[in-house]
C-alpha cells in the first residue's frame, strides 16, 4: 500500500505555510482524504487513502497567494510499494513542486 504526504513552504517568508487546506483525490474527482497543514506546513494522508499505481491522482491546495488562490498538482504513481511525498514551494507569484522522499 502506498502512503502520501506533502509539505507546503512559503518561500517569500521563508517559513512553513500553516493551516493550508489540502485535498487528495483521484483523477475522476473521488476524494481520498482532506485536511490542513500543521504548524510545520506538513500534511499526511491517512493510511486509508491508498494511491493506485498507474491511475491519475491530484493534490489540491487552497493557496494563501494573491495570484494563485488554488494550486492543483496532477500525478500518476508508478508504484504502490513506496511512500509518495509531493512538496509545494509557494510564493505570491510562483510555485514549484517535485517528487520528494
Amino acid at each position: 500500500m502506498s502512503s502520501f504526504s506533502t509539505h507546503v513552504l512559503d518561500a517569500a517568508r521563508g517559513l512553513p505555510a500553516t493551516g493550508v487546506p489540502v485535498v487528495l483525490s483521484r483523477g475522476d474527482g473521488t476524494v481520498l482524504a482532506s485536511g490542513t497543514t500543521d504548524d510545520d506546513g506538513r500534511w499526511r494522508a491517512p493510511d486509508t487513502a491508498a494511491l493506485t499505481a498507474g491511475v491519475l491522482h491530484r493534490i489540491t491546495f487552497e493557496a494563501p497567494s494573491p495570484f494563485f488562490p488554488e494550486v492543483s498538482i496532477a500525478f500518476r504513481p508508478e508504484r504502490t510499494d513506496r511512500h509518495h511525498h509531493v512538496p509545494l514551494l509557494l510564493s505570491p507569484y510562483s510555485y514549484s513542486t517535485y517528487l520528494g522522499s
